[in-house]
């Protein structure tokens, strides 16, 4: 009997002994997913975190190698004069209304649909510098920019400033190709252009005033922008950014061309636009589309004397 009664004691201790060990397990793997959780979550934000810093850091380190066009004094050339980007005949009075054109670089691509539609929902109209695409949705963006009373303007072929760059023949080249693909696609004889990288590039191994007379010669008016978005760097900037950096300099000027950008990857930039939309409205701004009537805004441009 005693014998039986020592047998059930040690069966209920072993039963005890597994059913802790069982519980411990259960309890350290819990606790082992949970702080597991937790430090990926933290790692996760760190993540996020650094990356911002490092696009900001880069938007920044952008900002301060492109050359600021203040003064004339500043020419390298004889015929070139650098644009004054506060021009005294270009600085907003206070009752003055302001005229603010859009304009998109890059596209066309899905960002390209987008941001019609919201251009559509404000009646708006605005201006696309268009790269080369021979895909059937590409070859629809073209129409239907003009299709919606859009401005279609030319921004090279292939984007490529290696290619572009390389002479004033390549630069004519692709100008041809470009202007070509939207006549053939639209019927519109395409006489407007930005240069990649814009008529202040650092990339061009030819003087930009060779290029920029050529477009002179071929009845081609070219535009940069006075003012920037910021979107140019990829998740540089949140879409309050965007709203803010356009909002900052736009009230600057009577004529304000705002730079944004379509491509496939600008997100943000859809995000951003109907707050600038409307702000600007409640501005009082007049937004339009670039047409022969537009002010100038170049970063340089070849002197008249």
């Amino acid at each position: 009997m005693e014998a039986q009664t020592s047998d059930k004691d040690a069966r209920r201790d072993r039963r005890g002994r597994v059913r802790r060990i069982r519980n411990g397990i259960i309890t350290f793997i819990a606790v082992w997913i949970v702080v597991s959780i937790i430090t990926m979550t933290f790692l996760c934000i760190k993540v996020v975190s650094l990356q911002r810093q490092v696009n900001v850091l880069l938007a920044e380190r952008i900002q301060a190698v492109t050359p600021q066009y203040t003064s004339a004094a500043q020419d390298t050339d004889a015929t070139l004069v650098m644009y004054d980007m506060d021009a005294e005949e270009n600085l907003a009075d206070p009752d003055d209304i302001l005229k603010v054109y859009l304009t998109f670089d890059d596209g066309p691509s899905d960002r390209t649909d987008e941001v019609l539609d919201i251009l559509d929902d404000y009646n708006i109209k605005a201006t696309f510098f268009v790269t080369g695409h021979t895909d059937e949705h590409s070859k629809e963006m073209y129409k239907r920019i003009v299709a919606e009373g859009h401005t279609i303007a030319m921004h090279s072929y292939t984007h490529r400033y290696g290619e572009i760059y390389a002479s004033l023949d390549a630069f004519a080249e692709d100008l041809d190709r470009i202007q070509n693909l939207i006549y053939d696609v639209t019927g519109v004889d395409c006489m407007y252009y930005r240069f990649p990288g814009g008529s202040s590039n650092k990339v061009s191994n030819t003087d930009m005033t060779e290029y920029i007379q050529y477009l002179t010669d071929q009845g081609i008016t070219y535009f940069d922008w006075n003012v920037a978005s910021g979107d140019a760097t990829t998740q540089a900037y949140t879409a309050d950014d965007l709203v803010e950096n356009v909002m900052r300099d736009v009230v600057k000027y009577k004529t304000s061309v705002v730079l944004f950008h379509d491509s496939e990857n600008k997100t943000i930039t859809v995000e951003a636009l109907p707050i600038v939309i409307e702000q600007l409205q409640a501005q009082g701004a007049v937004l339009l589309p670039i047409s022969e009537d537009t002010r100038l805004i170049q970063h340089v441009t070849l002197s008249t004397e």
